[in-house]
């Protein structure tokens, strides 16, 4: 099955809540957006072009400081209409992740290979370190550790916490029986 260009859909979310510039939006893979998707400026950009051809979006000039101006992005009602469309579609697919330290551990045939854990060191500090960076998000995001007004976001904060923290025990695990080996 082809693949659709999910960072349209993205794109018209994040307008869907609030007007923003391009700068913004890419800001956004940055942060929130970025803990589950990526996209950078170079792909951001001409879409919002296309989506403006489409007239799924629409922009008007912002003044700042004395001179400099900026695009502010808005989602129109065509934008709010597609947006909704696609949110009320079936999502029958799984898409595989890509994981390149999976990729490389796929590679390693025998325990006692002197990379093995070295790897699995480095995968656990990182995973760790994203664990925590997920709690700081989600107690400055939801301290009372209930949705209120974004469910969604409070859902995916809850599930990369999970993920992260079931990667990071089977890391663990992994290195303990190759230390006891």
């Amino acid at each position: 099955m082809a693949q659709r260009n999910q960072l349209k859909f993205i794109i018209l979310g994040l307008l869907s809540e609030n007007d923003l510039t391009g700068y913004d939006i890419t800001k956004a893979f940055e942060s929130d957006i970025g803990e589950f998707w990526s996209a950078n400026h170079s792909q951001i950009y001409p879409l919002l072009k296309r989506l403006e051809d489409e007239q799924l979006i629409s922009h008007k000039l912002e003044v700042v400081g004395e001179k400099l101006e900026k695009k502010l992005y808005s989602i129109t009602q065509s934008g709010k209409e597609v947006l909704r469309q696609w949110l009320s579609e079936p999502t029958p697919e799984l898409s595989a992740t890509k994981d390149e330290f999976i990729l490389k551990l796929y590679f390693i045939h025998t325990a006692d290979d002197p990379l093995l854990m070295p790897m699995l060191t480095e995968q656990h500090q990182l995973h760790e370190a994203k664990l925590h960076h997920l709690q700081e998000q989600m107690a400055k995001k939801f301290p009372d550790h209930t949705s209120q007004n974004n469910l969604g976001h409070f859902l995916i904060l809850q599930h990369a916490i999970q993920r992260e923290t079931r990667y990071t025990a089977w890391l663990v695990d992994l290195i303990e029986k190759i230390k006891t080996d």
